[in-house]
Order: C-alpha cells, then sequence, then structure tokens
C-alpha cells in the first residue's frame, strides 16, 4: 500500500488523466462543426431520432378517383390502420362544378389501395350535403370512439365506433362556433383551414394554417375533449408562401420530441413540405429539414419507383403513424408520406386539378 506522501502526490496526474479522457470523448462525440443535429433529444436511443436530412422513393399514383364518386381529384389524404390491420384513407373529393366533399376507401394492403371501393360520406353518411374538406381520422381512445375532423368553414368533426362502415359517420359538431380573434386579426386574404388534432396524456391540441404564414394552436384538455378549445395562438409564423397549409404534427417514436411538417409553396410554384421538432407539444419549433435545398420532401430529394416522375409537387398529406390513436405516434424508422402529386403539366382552376396520391418511403440511413 503506496504512503500517504505518494497517494497525495499521485492525485494531480490521476485527475488530470481523468479530465484529459473526457475531454477525448466529448470531442469524438461532439457534431462537426457547422453539422445539423438529430431531430430528438440529446442522448436519445437511435430508434428515436430523426435525420437531420431526407431521401425518399415514391409509387406512382396509388389512388385516383373511382367512376362512382364523380370526382375530378383525390386529395388531403388522411391515413390510419385499425386494429384488425385494415387501411382506412379519408379524402378530400371535388367534381367538375366545384363541389367538395369527403369520402372514403379501405384495404388490408397497398397492392390493393387503385382498385379499392371508394364511398362518397355526402351521399352515404350522416355527414351530409355541403363544403367538407381536408379530413384527419384517429381513434380517441378515452371515449372508444372513432373521430373524423375536417373544415366546414370551421373546424368541425364525424363521430363513429365502426370505421369499416363509411355509412355510420355522425352529423357534423364544431370545435368552435367563431373564428378566433388571433385568426381574424393575422389571416389577411387566406382562409383557416386544415385542423389536425394531437393529444398527450392531460392535453388534446387542435392544430390549424391560414394560407398566410401562421401556424395556430388551440387546446382542451382530455377530458373535456371534444368540447373546449380555446387559448388560440401563433405558435410559428413566416411568409405564406414558406409555411401555407397541409400541416400535421406527429410524436416520434415513444420519446418527448415532436415533428411539424408545413406544407410550402416553393420559388418554381410547385408544393413541397417542410419540418420542425420541439420537446413537447407546447415547446418552440426548431427548423429540422425546412429549406428547399434540405426539404423533408420535394422534388430534389424524392425518386420514383417505375414508371418515372409523375409530379413535381409534394402537397397536402400525412405521415403513416404506428398507432392508431390520439397520440399520433410515428415511427421514425419506417417514415412513409401519403401525399397529393399531379402531373407537372397540368394547369387551370384550382378546384378541377388532377390530384391523385402517391405514397413515398423514406430511404435516410439511420436507425
Amino acid at each position: 500500500m503506496p504512503s500517504p506522501a505518494r497517494r497525495s502526490r499521485s492525485r494531480p496526474l490521476h485527475t488530470a488523466v481523468v479530465l484529459l479522457l473526457g475531454l477525448v470523448i466529448a470531442l469524438v462525440a461532439a457534431p462537426a462543426s457547422g453539422e445539423q443535429a438529430d431531430g430528438a433529444a440529446a442522448g436519445a436511443p437511435a430508434e428515436q431520432r430523426l435525420p437531420a436530412s431526407f431521401q425518399w422513393t415514391s409509387s406512382g399514383p396509388l389512388i385516383s378517383p373511382a367512376p362512382n364518386i364523380g370526382s375530378v381529384a383525390v386529395k388531403d389524404p388522411s391515413v390510419v390502420q385499425d386494429e384488425d390491420g385494415t387501411w382506412h384513407v379519408f379524402f378530400t373529393r371535388v367534381d367538375t362544378r366545384g363541389d367538395w366533399g369527403l369520402a372514403h376507401t379501405s384495404f388490408t394492403d397497398w397492392s390493393q389501395a387503385a382498385t379499392s371501393p371508394q364511398t362518397d360520406l355526402e351521399a352515404s353518411s350522416a355527414i351530409g350535403p355541403g363544403y367538407r374538406a381536408a379530413p384527419h381520422a384517429f381513434y380517441f381512445a378515452p371515449r372508444d370512439e372513432w373521430y373524423l375532423v375536417y373544415q366546414t368553414g370551421l373546424p368541425s368533426f364525424s363521430t363513429t365506433t365502426d370505421p369499416d362502415d363509411p355509412t355510420s359517420w355522425s352529423a357534423p359538431r364544431n370545435f368552435m362556433d367563431s373564428v378566433p380573434d388571433v385568426v381574424r386579426q393575422n389571416i389577411g386574404n387566406g382562409h383557416w383551414l386544415d385542423f389536425f388534432v394531437i393529444c398527450d396524456d392531460t392535453m388534446c391540441y387542435l392544430f390549424s394554417a391560414d394560407d398566410n404564414g401562421h401556424v395556430y394552436r388551440s387546446e382542451t384538455t382530455v377530458a373535456d375533449f371534444p368540447a373546449g378549445f380555446g387559448n388560440t395562438r401563433i405558435v410559428l409564423e413566416d411568409s405564406a408562401n414558406n409555411l401555407f397549409e397541409g400541416g400535421a404534427v406527429y410524436r416520434v417514436g415513444d420519446s418527448d420530441t415532436y415533428l411539424l411538417i408545413w406544407e410550402a409553396i416553393g420559388s418554381d410554384g410547385r408544393r413541397w413540405y417542410r419540418s420542425f421538432t420541439a420537446e413537447g407539444l407546447t415547446s418552440q419549433w426548431t427548423p429540422l429539414a425546412a429549406t428547399q435545398d434540405n426539404p423533408f420532401a420535394r422534388a430534389n430529394n424524392v425518386t420514383f419507383d417505375a414508371g418515372g416522375a409523375w409530379t413535381r409537387d409534394f402537397s397536402h398529406g400525412e405521415l403513416v403513424r404506428s398507432t392508431h390513436d390520439q397520440t399520433m405516434a410515428i415511427d421514425p424508422c419506417d417514415l412513409r408520406l401519403l401525399y397529393q402529386g399531379m402531373d407537372p403539366s397540368a394547369g387551370g382552376e384550382y378546384s378541377q386539378l388532377p390530384w391523385r396520391l402517391g405514397l413515398a418511403t423514406n430511404t435516410t440511413d439511420g436507425c
């Protein structure tokens, strides 16, 4: 055993070695200068992290209007898989007169998507006629009910206990009876639209757009949902083209990281997606892949399966969720985006544009 004098003299050297080793480890672990950090919280396991940039490969058009629904377009999809493994896709349909409504299709395998029957919810359910668009579907576990959220000029919803029966949806009800003051004061010549619900353990949040560069968030408690929405505020703002519409918010795995994707209009006039992350649904949103050179999804980071690039627009869509409930969880190692695209040569009045649905799969290295 060393003498007290020798122990005393050896401590500075031991401390220096420990400090030096700690510094080396920190330098090796730190990202290089200028490198964008992962979207997930530091220290989160790899399977809970998002990459700093994205690459996708896309199918051709998977879902087009069926003759029986009299539509020129399939757009604004919401996709959810029920507990039996059936995929449900809800979407906006529009006829040649410019009448907007909701429709539904379902299948057990994506290879069936192109040929599966489509149901016009206006004609077949209590949702009924009138302007209805931009659906968002999910199962609300606390009430054991399925919700279909959509726009009617206000944020509206219908419910069912059986999503396999498209005739079972209830008549529309509103989350709010009027446009909040903060929206009225900032909307300009835009429209209040594209409503998306996500909940954590205690609160539910309603995100929305205004075609004028603002992301809004309203809130209520899980206990009060679907009633009680208020406290509407702006949580992100930019130019109208940079934060246009078609937004969605997801929980990344079972982490505390949330992903917000928002549709923009590029310098080429084409639609594309930006992305942001936050550590909690009430925290500040930080850009992730949010520029035209480093987009979430845009023509410059998407390749196509056999058949070629059938679209240059990556517009109003949803990520495929890993759960079907109100938490909107996604698996960052299995990212798929169901989006609307169209023939690049198409033009004319907006309601008559021939939107179709394609499925893009993330091919970014990671996980």
